[in-house]
């Protein structure tokens, strides 16, 4: 199976000379299609700029990226434009889920297909579908403000799938959510990285749910190690393996 994502040495310093700080220093990752990985480490570790570098949100200093087969930065951007790239081929989730309060959910999931130039009642077919996969079609002419917390995620689920991009980046994605909704979340994550075979990075503090990933990469200094587990049962695991 090839890679989904491919980092190779990736490098990212801010500022010159005395001042120059190295946020990311030689980072490599490798994520597969249906896998879902846990991003860790503490604050100001590196975790979110190694995040915006592979979302093509700011620019690596050095180092290579391969993304769905396709080399996309090496040692500079290859691609010309880079708005397409992350709209067509990374989905992103956040800590809040950033709905359009004054469109519907369904609205809210088709706009990334009609940003793509997608006819609108398809664009809504396919929002609905992934509504319903989420079993969240019921609240599909409802807004925002008229969600719990939980079911907000979900539309922001289904907002990043819309596309089906090769890649998901999910940054603190369970944090406003009680224990229970957390592993609900990521269980759910889980289960449509298999479905869609899409690679899926979820950056996390969160103790309850790491457990449950097969793999974690740790970041340490902008120094990243992999951790590779086995998971005994679903929505809650035992470390029975390391290596880094």
């Amino acid at each position: 199976m090839k890679p989904a994502i491919v980092m190779e040495a990736i490098t990212k310093r801010y500022g010159k000379g005395d001042k120059a700080v190295d946020a990311l220093r030689g980072v490599n990752m490798t994520v597969y299609p249906g896998e879902v990985i846990g991003l860790i480490g503490a604050s100001g570790s590196g975790k979110t700029t190694l995040l915006q570098c592979l979302g093509a949100i700011i620019d690596p200093t050095s180092g290579r990226i391969e993304l769905g087969g396709n080399v996309i930065f090496n040692n500079g951007w290859l691609i010309d434009d880079i708005r397409t790239l992350r709209r067509d081929k990374i989905g992103f989730m956040f800590q809040a889920p950033y709905l359009i309060p004054f469109l519907t959910n369904i609205e809210n999931v088709a706009m990334p297909l009609l940003l793509a130039g997608q006819p609108y009642e398809k664009a809504r077919q396919r929002a609905l579908e992934l509504l319903t996969t989420l079993d969240i079609a019921d609240k599909s002419d409802f807004k925002a403000y008229q969600l719990s917390g939980g079911q907000a995620q979900r539309v922001s689920i289904a907002r990043a799938l819309a596309n089906n991009p090769p890649v998901i980046l999910a940054d603190e994605p369970t944090a406003p959510l009680d224990s229970q909704r957390s592993l609900s979340v990521i269980n759910l994550l889980n289960e449509l990285a298999k479905q869609y075979d899409t690679a899926i990075i979820v950056v996390t503090h969160d103790e309850v749910i790491i457990p449950i990933f097969k793999r974690i990469y740790r970041i340490r200094n902008g120094l990243v190690f992999e951790e590779k587990r086995e998971i005994r049962d679903k929505g809650t695991g035992y470390l029975s393996q390391i290596s880094s």
